[in-house]
């Protein structure tokens, strides 16, 4: 239940024409502490809740639990998340053995497009895309939970 990721900022919409998916999500938090995040997910017409440890230092690490909740039931629980419901459409494109997860955004974080590897271990290479930008791999203000209270055309 540990999840490796990097995140990327885009650089490019080139992603768009090698995605083999994209689906749009609408998602909120039940709880942002720093140590612990509980997300609800509607991501096309399936619900998810997710509770998300701490992070570790270098951000490339952090307990995941995932469950699949009907999507009425995350239809109701988003109705009670704190404030700033995140709507982005999500791109799916693979790159060798990854795949790329590209969540393009909308609303108060127009604009903002980030880029997503799940790895296998820290030190796993992959293949990077001419679109991928700078890494902010650990970086705070990237993740949804503190965009969703912090948004980007706040910055």
């Amino acid at each position: 239940m540990i999840e490796i990721e990097r995140k990327f900022l885009v650089k490019s919409n080139a992603y768009k024409q090698e995605a083999f998916k994209e689906t749009r999500i609408t998602q909120g938090f039940l709880n942002t502490h720093k140590e612990r995040t509980v997300r609800v997910r509607l991501k096309g017409d399936e619900g998810f809740l997710t509770v998300k440890g701490l992070s570790s230092n270098d951000g490339l690490k952090r307990f995941e639990w995932e469950t699949e909740i009907t999507d009425e039931e995350a239809k109701s629980l988003l109705n009670i998340c704190e404030p700033g419901v995140i709507d982005k459409i999500r791109y799916e494109v693979e790159i060798k053995n990854h795949i790329f997860e590209i969540d393009e955004f909308f609303g108060d974080n127009q604009g903002l497009v980030i880029a997503e590897v799940e790895l296998n271990s820290v030190d796993e290479t992959f293949e990077r895309p001419n679109w991928l930008g700078k890494e902010v791999t650990g970086d705070i203000k990237y993740y949804n939970s503190q965009i969703s209270k912090n948004p980007y055309c706040k910055w």
